[in-house]
């Protein structure tokens, strides 16, 4: 009977087990996807029940099955026997989507509110302008329109690990109701927005040349215009004109010395705060009126975004 082969031992390097953290933090250890890999100059196997039953994974991944938290062992090893040490990951698989969320509307004067709810703990809700090409993230519970130029409004959310839910749509053309609201063109009487105590605020419309609008709101005391961006743009012509002037109306004229900002907007300047150099005192409360027009022959569709904080 021929001799048993003596083991060698040897030493195995551990191999580096990762996930997709996905969501709104990609630290969180929460992921929706369940394919999770391995890197590993040996032999492989991984272990669900920690280290009870080990499985001999191949290639380099394998997938995690059924939501939940996970704690997964992996180990390299080799035909004498040898095992490395465990290298141990734990996360949250959740693949769920939320449900779609409620959105009730009401008018106030010349301002649409929609009040956003249904949101899932550590969630958050977003809104498209564009049918649903682009999503931008919500303030608070709910969200002010005013304006004549977009029809429809989405809503969804996203919970923690980045699943999306079902679309939730909202009618804002009613020609006949107030909030279908063409801005004034009168400088020195602005038409008014009504916060409704909304955190995000979204002004729309269409101009051209000789057709202005200017925008009045009044900052309540204790809160701050935290952005002001361009999110929304269609027009042949990529260049309009804004200005901000902290009053009840826009007598500035073309004095900029008594602008808080002004300059061009155009699609180049989608998502840009044109406010974040101000002085945040600039910002509180008070009475401020936006102008925006174009001066070139080209219909100019926008949506201006403002989202105030608490301070």
């Amino acid at each position: 009977m021929p001799p048993t082969p003596e083991r060698v031992v040897r030493f195995l390097p551990k191999p580096v087990l990762s996930f997709t953290d996905t969501g709104l933090s990609v630290t969180d250890g929460t992921t929706r996807i369940g394919a999770w890999s391995v890197n590993s100059p040996e032999n492989w196997e991984f272990s669900f029940d920690r280290g009870a039953t080990w499985i001999r994974g191949q290639g380099d991944s394998f997938d995690v099955q059924g939501d939940g938290a996970k704690t997964i062992w992996v180990r390299a090893f080799d035909n004498m026997g040898n095992t490395s040490e465990i290298e141990m990951v734990s996360c949250v698989l959740d693949t769920m989507p939320p449900a779609a969320v409620q959105a009730a509307v009401a008018s106030q004067d010349q301002t649409r509110l929609v009040r956003v709810s249904g949101v899932e703990d550590q969630g958050q809700w977003e809104y498209s302008l564009d049918d649903t090409r682009t999503w931008l993230t919500g303030t608070g519970d709910s969200l002010a329109l005013m304006g004549n130029a977009l029809t429809v409004l989405w809503l969804r959310q996203v919970d923690l690990a980045g699943n999306r839910s079902p679309l939730e749509r909202v009618n804002l053309w009613e020609p006949d109701s107030s909030t279908w609201h063409e801005a004034s063109g009168s400088a020195l009487q602005p038409s008014v927005l009504s916060l409704q105590q909304a955190k995000t605020v979204v002004l729309h419309g269409s101009v051209v040349k000789g057709d202005a609008d200017y925008i009045r709101w009044d900052i309540p005391v204790g809160q701050r215009l935290q952005s002001m961006r361009l999110v929304h743009y269609v027009s042949s012509d990529r260049i309009a004109f804004y200005a901000l002037q902290r009053a009840a109306f826009f007598d500035a004229g073309y004095d900029v010395n008594r602008m808080l900002v002004y300059g061009h907007m155009g699609p180049q300047d989608l998502n840009r705060n044109v406010i974040q150099d101000v002085a945040p005192s600039q910002l509180t409360a008070g009475s401020m009126t936006l102008w925006f027009q174009q001066t070139g022959l080209q219909a100019t569709e926008y949506a201006i975004e403002l989202v105030f904080e608490t301070v």
